[in-house]
Order: C-alpha cells, then structure tokens, then sequence
C-alpha cells in the first residue's frame, strides 16, 4: 500500500548529520561505528532505498534552521540570515537529488498527479523517485516576511511558524506566549500565497491565536495526543476537536517520548517502556474517536528528527516497516476504506483540495 508521510527531516540528516541518504542504511549506520556526537549514530532508521522499499512514495520534507537570541541555551543560528542561509543549502540538496533522479518535488497538481500515477504503474519502485512537498519548521529563517514569496517560488507549499523554544514569528513547544504583530503579518502572506500553516509545534497561546487569525488550510504534520502523554508539545483534546473542525489532517509522531509517558531521555529504551507501533495506534484511535471518523489522521513520523532506533518503536527496524501499521489497524477493526484513509488517502484529499 502507498504510504505518504507528512514529516521527514531529510535534508538535516543529509547536511547536519552528514548522511549520505542514497546509501544502504547498513552502510549508512556503519560508517557512524564509534561516533558519540549525537545519541541515534549508527542507528538511523531513514534512507531513500527504505523508502523505496516501504512503498513509501511521497514525503512532507523539511527545510529547518532555529534562530536563538543571546540568552537561548537550544541550538541554533545567531542571526536570522545564517539561518537564511542554513535553509538554502538544503534546499540545494533536495535540489541535488532531484538532479540525481532521486527526489522529485511536488508543488502542485499536476505534478502530484504525474507522481502518483508514477508510483502507481505497478512496476517495481526501486528506480522511482521519492516525492517531496517542502515544508518549513519554524518560521525563524525568514529574514522578513517578504522573503516567503521567494521561498514559496522555490517550492515551499508549508510552514510551521515555531518549532522548539522562542521564536521570531511564534513561540514553540516548551515557551509559552502569543505571535504578536510579525506573526500576524506571516500568517496574512501564509494565506496569501496558498500556504498551508502547519500547527504543530505552536504553544498554546500562539495555537489559538494562529487559528484565529488564519483563514487558510491548516495540519499538523506530526502530533500525538496529551490525553496519552502530558506534556505541551502534544495536543490537548480541544485542540484536536478545533484542528478537526478545521478540517485538519494529524500525522501521527514516532518519537518514542511522545508516545508513551514517563520516558527519560537518555535512560529510558524502547523495549523497557513497552513502545512498540501499537502505541501509535492508540494515538491515532484516540483523534478516530474524537474526530468520529478515519478522516484526519495520518502519519507524520518525523523517525529522521534527531534520533533512531534508540527513541523510536521497537518494531521497527527502518522506516519500511511502516507498512506492517495496516496489519495493526485491521486487527483493531478498521476497515479496508479506513486504512487506505489514514495511510495515504487523507494526505492527499487534504492536498487536492487545497491546490485546486
């Protein structure tokens, strides 16, 4: 079954990682053998040929790079324009693999439908480039409100206007506060351009404040469920109910802290807390029983956002082993329609009817 994934962080594993993707995961994690300097090396779960081999045939990839003030202790960039400039070299990567015959960007329909049809020819998918929709996390590399329209003239079709922490336009997960008159005027061009707001990552205050003040699509490429796991960077049932209303799509995440309560980073392992794709499920069930229907869930993994096998549901060995997630749903008593719904048919009804 095709599985289209609303969240992969490709380009930052490619150039900050320094991950060659078109390489076997095996050669990709062995040459990390004996690196220290991130937790998840030699445990990536994400490469092209998995996704190839997942069936996996369209992806919502990243552009990402956070602004941090003097007294932000989070990583990032210290002006807005080397943030800028982060965020260009990987569009040039995603440029790069287009070239290759690797990826192919999707902005519209007519390409998404030339891609589909590709995916869908019945011949094998190891020579079939990977589709990709780009999306910005966090808005913080915009240098001004302006350079979205050139951002949106190289392909950009999403943003999430905060990701961790304060930020420029919005204030993210684990900040609190309101977006105030920049984001406000972000989100006026968002709409203007046809831009879709992804609201994942937004705090609370700036959530409600973005809802109401943007008229435009609205999703939430990978968030999990506060009811299961307490903490603000899931959503709390009101917020699923408004994104719902909204008409909203919900990539469900496969961090495995947000998943299952109580995790400790760094001690804590997948095994020992029982995270299995299960749990995911538990997640998606939950927005089903709220939403009333199979229609605004999907899923969102984010499996290459700055961890691996040591934070991710034991089951799953590569990012291809999402595809043993209709199996689990069938035996919960979805239906065949239900599936293909939360697989891949919700993503794209979303992204038909907005680039109609």
């Amino acid at each position: 079954m095709l599985i289209v994934d609303a969240h992969l962080d490709l380009s930052m594993n490619a150039l900050e990682w320094n991950r060659d993707l078109t390489q076997p995961i095996v050669a990709i994690n062995a040459r990390e053998a004996g690196l220290t300097d991130k937790p998840d090396r030699g445990k990536a779960v994400v490469s092209l040929l998995e996704l190839r081999k997942g069936n996996i045939g369209l992806v919502v990839a990243t552009q990402i790079a956070r602004f941090v003030a003097p007294d932000n202790p989070l990583p990032g960039w210290h002006s807005p324009a080397q943030a800028w400039a982060q965020t260009q070299g990987q569009l040039a990567w995603y440029k790069a693999m287009e070239a290759a015959g690797e990826m192919v960007q999707v902005n519209n329909l007519a390409t998404l439908e030339q891609h589909l049809a590709l995916w869908a020819d019945g011949t094998p998918t190891e020579g079939k480039p990977v589709g990709y929709i780009l999306s910005l996390e966090g808005a913080d590399s915009l240098i001004t409100v302006g350079h979205l329209e050139q951002a949106y003239q190289s392909g950009l079709r999403a943003v999430g206007p905060a990701h961790y922490g304060p930020g420029r336009y919005a204030q993210g997960t684990d900040a609190t506060g309101f977006m105030g008159p920049a984001g406000h005027e972000l989100l006026k061009e968002m709409e203007r351009l046809n831009i879709i707001l992804d609201a994942t990552h937004l705090c609370d205050d700036s959530f409600w404040e973005a809802l109401d003040h943007f008229n435009g699509p609205v999703w939430a490429s990978h968030n999990n469920c506060r009811a299961l796991v307490n903490h603000n960077r899931q959503y709390s049932d009101d917020q699923i109910k408004a994104l719902i209303e909204r008409g909203a799509v919900i990539g469900a995440a496969l961090d495995a802290w947000m998943m299952v309560p109580n995790w400790v980073k760094g001690e804590s392992t997948p095994r020992d807390m029982t995270c299995n794709l299960e749990v995911m499920i538990d997640h998606i069930d939950h927005i089903c029983q709220l939403a009333g229907n199979t229609l605004h869930v999907g899923l969102g993994t984010d499996l290459d956002g700055a961890f691996g096998r040591e934070q991710c549901p034991y089951d799953l060995e590569t990012i291809a082993d999402l595809q043993k997630i209709p199996i689990l749903l069938a035996k919960r008593g979805y239906t065949a329609q239900d599936i293909e719904n939360m697989m891949h048919g919700n993503w794209l009804r979303f992204i038909r009817k907005v680039w109609q």
